[in-house]
């Protein structure tokens, strides 16, 4: 009988009924089904191990999913994203434990309310391809080829038949959602055309259930409603008009009492730089896509890094034009991560003084009176952040409740009340203007510079001591590469694990390919990207890997920016 086929891969799982696990091995190769092909690319080493990493590659005149449901990058991105919760969903119904270890499970990548281009299912002309893990099933370290033969010839075939055949599926609910990505995705074009960083709409649900529960909250939400001289209208391609509240480039200050929706703005501008599906409640909010949130980050290390726009003359002379330390303060941190962020591409940055270093925010004039500007080495940031759209166009949204004397250097305010906004501009310089803090700026005429440094290889080893590399990752806020890990926790704005995953494949690739001693870290990452771009995220990994997500630079940056061995130069 042939062996590479259902029938001839269902005799063989039989065949081994009983024998040692490691006989599995066997089972590793391409196996042709009547619609589809089945390919076992790893096989775990025993049923405790990580699950067996499989693929099937229906072709496209099977799988029949019209043209028009992938025609564009934003709708291909869409479908790949709905098939791979359709076919999670169904595989967690399906699956069910057959004996010892994770035997029985058929797993897929884990998502939550982003839409992001993934490996798990990859769509074109010619193949629908979805990349999944299996638990080959196990009774101790003993095969059980019966239970074996079920899940992979006839769970499997189930799967493809209910959630990669276009007729299996809701077309209406699958076209809503491509629909939807495709207007978030024009939406975001538009906004530095229009000279936005932001957009939310009206009737936008922007609570969340909880700090673990990125779902809508479900009662009591209060449908987002824009003031009227901050709306803005759009015609989107497939929605056709909508309005809502256009957040303007320069320094927007977004304030208000507390527990009225402050930071639960933030957060949905935050997250806006990624699309959502249609039933978040977000799914229309966008933001620019090179937004980036910064905050003091006490204990991070930092690594050659120009923070003299912000601080100079520490004690003992401690230079802060390549300012390197292994326990930076709060208001080091900050500045680091300021810098760091402009070097790596932002555009907007989002602060929230919760998050912020107290003395790296603001210096009133009273401090001034007592502690004279030569004993103090902190610029503190209302001094630089018009500088820092003056001078290099980034613009800044600060979430600010505890100090007016910002209202002198804003573009705007908005106020938050009872979870809607309100523009309080005019009053906020009213005030401004009636209560002068008489404070004096120490900010200078430019904001600085800001240094490309350039990595020294030896500073970045994925091994473990041998040769191995050993790259691992903890959720979204941790990277061990080699012997060292990556405190991410600070980054707030990667969504889910398998970014995480993706980037530490990246951390590995720039290593192999790009850190060579010449070319500057703002370069290694416009060639990664690239690579990324041109190549998708295979280009990475040795073999394709189901879990990996689209990641910024900016994050990618910061992974490599908090890697306690790096040391660069200038």
């Amino acid at each position: 009988m042939k062996r590479d086929n259902a029938a001839g891969l269902r005799q063989q799982l039989i065949d081994l009924d009983r024998r040692s696990y490691k006989a599995y091995k066997d089972i590793q190769g391409s196996y042709k089904f009547p619609d589809f092909t089945l390919i076992i690319e790893h096989v775990q080493g025993d049923p405790f191990a990580s699950p067996s990493k499989l693929r099937v590659k229906i072709p496209q005149n099977i799988a029949d999913f019209p043209k028009k449901t992938y025609s564009s990058a934003s709708r291909e991105v869409a479908l790949r994203d709905y098939l791979t919760r359709e076919f999670r969903k169904k595989a967690h119904k399906i699956s069910s434990r057959r004996g010892t270890g994770n035997s029985g499970t058929i797993e897929m990548v884990r998502v939550g309310q982003t839409v992001l281009p993934r490996t798990a299912v990859n769509v074109d002309d010619d193949y629908v391809e979805a990349r999944f893990l299996v638990g080959l099933p196990a009774q101790g370290r003993r095969i059980l080829g019966k239970q074996a033969a079920e899940l992979l010839c006839d769970d499997i075939a189930e799967l493809v038949d209910e959630t990669l055949k276009y007729d299996a599926l809701d077309a209406e609910i699958l076209q809503k959602h491509v629909e939807t990505v495709e207007d978030a995705d024009w939406l975001r074009s538009q906004l530095e055309e229009q000279n936005l960083v932001a957009f939310i709409p009206n009737g936008a649900i922007l609570p969340r259930r909880s700090g673990v529960d990125d779902r809508p909250l479900a009662e009591g939400a209060i449908p987002f409603q824009s003031p009227e001289s901050l709306k803005v209208e759009f015609t989107c391609p497939n929605r056709g008009p909508i309005e809502g509240m256009g957040i303007p480039t320069g320094i927007t200050l977004v304030v208000g009492g507390g527990y009225h929706g402050k930071s639960t703005l933030l957060n949905a501008i935050e997250t806006g730089i990624y699309n959502h599906i249609p039933s978040d409640g977000r799914e229309l909010v966008v933001t620019h896509p090179d937004a980036l949130k910064v905050r003091a980050e006490d204990g991070r290390s930092v690594s050659g890094v120009d923070i003299s726009p912000f601080i100079n003359d520490l004690p003992q002379g401690r230079s802060t034009t390549q300012f390197s330390t292994t326990n930076a303060s709060g208001s080091t941190s900050q500045a680091a991560n300021i810098v760091e962020a402009v070097e790596a591409g932002a555009k907007v940055l989002l602060v929230d003084e919760d998050t912020a270093a107290t003395n790296f925010m603001i210096r009133d004039r009273r401090m001034q009176e007592l502690i004279a500007k030569n004993k103090e080495p902190i610029t503190p940031f209302i001094d630089k952040v018009r500088l820092l759209y003056q001078d290099l166009g980034v613009s800044v949204l600060l979430v600010m409740g505890g100090s007016g004397d910002y209202f002198d250097i804003a573009d705007r305010a908005i106020a938050m009340e009872n979870f809607l906004p309100y523009d309080v501009t005019d009053r906020a310089k009213a005030i401004a203007a009636e209560y002068a803090t008489g404070r004096e700026s120490e900010g200078g005429e430019m904001f600085g510079k800001i240094s490309s440094r350039i990595i020294q290889p030896n500073s970045l080893d994925p091994s473990s001591g041998k040769r191995d590399v050993k790259v691992k990752v903890r959720d979204v806020d941790a990277i061990s590469f080699g012997k060292e890990d990556i405190d991410l926790s600070s980054v707030e704005q990667i969504a889910e694990s398998s970014q995480l995953r993706a980037i530490a494949a990246a951390l590995v690739y720039l290593k192999q390919e790009y850190v060579n001693g010449k070319l500057s870290l703002v370069e290694i990452l416009d060639r990664v990207m690239a690579d990324v771009q041109e190549q998708g995220l295979d280009v990475l990994t040795r073999f394709p890997e189901g879990d990996l997500a689209e990641f910024r630079r900016l994050e990618l940056a910061a992974a490599i920016n908090r890697l306690r061995t790096l040391q660069v130069r200038i």
